[in-house]
């Protein structure tokens, strides 16, 4: 019998110390199981792959096909919770670079309002920021339940504006209830969301019972002693979510869009305003 092994045609091209009578349907090289890529005939070599994908984008590119890039955005825009996608995503993958730096981002955004004066940005960071598995399982999942009906009822700009004024609300309450402590999650914000909610519900006649029983539970909680949760965040959460949840139902006309935003960008240079006061009796 011939000794096929002898021969040098008979072995990997990339691997000459394996075996092989497979031969690339392109190129005729012969390759190794691990080298070979499925084709609709037979299989190919990873070169002759790579030469069909960078010919297959140059041809979509000289016809006006979409890139890659393109079809990323075209399904991102199909989304109906954009709002409430992203911020779970980077508050998730804040958590997991967290964990993987041992506490680096905790000590980059973590609020505390001794820091106010010169690191004025973790009013707003804290909200990407948890502690344990449980703490950011616990706001993302309120987060995910009713953030897309909230973003379903008001839209993606008008929910991000309620998430983020909430949530520097706050945070100051935490300056004026309890200042020079740590704090960190989204629970402010995710409070805000349960009050706007109300509000909104009410607002469209619907009976809101049950959230308000919910809501005082989680905020009962907060209360009790050795739990280690900012209560006064999330007080301070759930009355921008009252205010906000209001501004919202009294400008529902479409000809009221200006005064709308006027009044939330108000709603939030006085929130920022309260910080800035606070920090300057403190340290002033």
């Amino acid at each position: 019998m011939t000794d096929f092994s002898a021969g040098s045609a008979n072995t990997c091209y990339r691997h000459p110390d394996r075996q092989s009578f497979v031969l690339c349907q392109r190129c005729g090289r012969t390759i190794c199981p691990e080298c070979q890529t499925p084709a609709a005939v037979g299989v190919h070599c990873p070169e002759c792959v790579r030469e069909q994908r960078m010919q297959f984008a140059a041809n979509r590119r000289a016809s006006g096909g979409p890139s890659g890039l393109t079809v990323a955005r075209r399904k991102f825009a199909m989304l109906d919770q954009k709002g409430t996608v992203v911020i779970i995503a980077v508050s998730v993958l804040v958590w997991l670079l967290d964990q993987v730096s041992g506490g680096f981002f905790t000590n980059l955004f973590a609020f505390n309002s001794a820091l106010l004066p010169t690191q004025p940005w973790r009013a707003v960071t804290v909200l990407f920021v948890h502690s344990t598995f449980f703490h950011i399982l616990f706001n993302m999942w309120a987060l995910f339940v009713f953030g897309r009906m909230l973003e379903n009822m008001i839209g993606t700009w008008r929910f991000v504006a309620l998430y983020f004024i909430t949530g520097i609300v706050g945070s100051v309450a935490v300056a004026f209830l309890d200042p020079a402590t740590w704090v960190v999650g989204a629970s402010g914000a995710v409070f805000g969301l349960f009050a706007a909610f109300f509000v909104l519900q009410r607002s469209l006649g619907y009976n809101a019972v049950q959230l308000l029983v919910i809501i005082g539970l989680n905020l009962v909680i907060g209360f009790l002693p050795g739990t280690n949760i900012s209560w006064q965040a999330h007080v301070g959460g759930l009355i921008g979510g009252f205010v906000t949840g209001f501004v919202f139902a009294r400008t529902r006309n479409i000809r009221q869009r200006r005064l709308q935003a006027t009044l939330l960008a108000m709603e939030a240079v006085g929130a920022i305003a309260l910080l800035l006061a606070r920090s300057a009796v403190t340290f002033g």
